[in-house]
């Protein structure tokens, strides 16, 4: 992919529609100076700590930080820290040889030697489990690994980039988090706003996401007017860009006009809907708000404007529960 010099995409309306870019470059002041501070800390390589609030595109911003950076010919390796395996997550990140515990038939590179020369990307790395940061230190510290079942390091070449929604200060003053690895991760922190102090940037994400899924569904772009535009501007986004994402998809899945959770429609005119069944209508709805939210329920219900214990008794009724998880953050 080519490189793009991030102090170019000053604003949105410079870049095409469907470049990714145009998730987090936006007028607002804030989003400028992480630009400024992004673009330097690509130029340089070194780690880089992702914070703000779910759905803000904090990994939009990590693979925008490669597609920009010296390692942007070389892997790209995203790893959900809150989705390691306790009893694997360390042969996951680290490796390990043959026969290392029981079920290892082979050796196993692990996520830093595949990512050798390139980009490791930590999402929620707030989540990784204390008796794994030691390790994640050493490789900031000393650039290697030692894979289960081995006395032998192994030297790596990566780029850290994490990420997190959590408030680190606290969960290193609660003892759930090492400060040594704190320090080391934050040493350029890149805070990302959330979607409620950028309105001036609503009407550019309107735009972006209407085009794409008018696209992907084959419909009409949708061009709100003056009344529905004011009602997104002023709604508070809880789920940030993401929810925006997924209240104007969902629009276009059901053929229907967005509508702000808890509000209603924005317009009163709809287009026609596929479907007459509501219950399929509510069925496509809580799936898609469950893809979006990555299966987590207390995420969809927040998407949907409902109470977790609605989206709980939604599930059991569309028979989606076993897909679904329980966690709220």
């Amino acid at each position: 992919m080519a490189s793009v010099a991030l102090h170019s995409l000053a604003s949105l309306e410079t870049l095409p529609p469907d470049d990714p870019a145009s998730l987090v470059i936006g007028r607002d002041t804030a989003v400028k100076r992480v630009a400024h501070h992004a673009e330097r800390a690509a130029q340089v390589g070194c780690t880089v700590l992702l914070t703000g609030e779910t759905g803000t595109g904090k990994e939009v911003w990590a693979r925008l930080l490669h597609r920009v950076g010296a390692r942007r010919e070389q892997p790209f390796i995203p790893v959900n820290c809150a989705a390691l395996t306790p009893t694997l997550a360390e042969s996951q990140l680290f490796g390990h040889e043959r026969g290392a515990f029981t079920g290892a038939a082979g050796a196993s590179l692990g996520v830093f030697r595949a990512g050798d020369k390139g980009i490791v990307f930590l999402d929620e790395v707030g989540d990784m489990p204390l008796e794994l940061q030691p390790k994640l230190l050493r490789v900031l510290q000393e650039g290697e690994v030692t894979p289960v079942g081995s006395s032998h390091p192994v030297k790596v070449d990566v780029q850290i980039i994490a990420a997190t929604n959590r408030r680190l200060e606290q969960e290193v003053a609660e003892g759930r988090f090492r400060e040594d690895l704190y320090y080391r991760l934050n040493l350029v922190e890149l805070r990302m706003p959330p979607l409620r102090d950028r309105t001036a940037d609503i009407p550019l994400f309107i735009e972006y996401f209407s085009q794409k899924y008018a696209k992907r569904y084959g419909q009409p772009v949708w061009r709100p007017d003056e009344d529905a535009l004011r009602a997104f501007c002023e709604y508070q986004w809880p789920g940030n860009i993401r929810q925006l994402s997924f209240v104007l998809e969902q629009s276009y899945v059901l053929q229907c006009e967005p509508s702000l959770p808890g509000k209603g429609a924005a317009r009163a005119e709809s287009r026609d809907l596929p479907y007459t069944d509501l219950g399929r209508l509510r069925q496509v709805a809580v799936e898609q708000a469950l893809r979006t939210a990555g299966g987590h329920k207390g995420r969809a219900a927040k998407l949907l404007g409902i109470h977790p214990n609605t989206m709980t008794r939604l599930l059991s009724q569309i028979g989606a529960d076993s897909a679904a998880s329980d966690e709220v953050a």
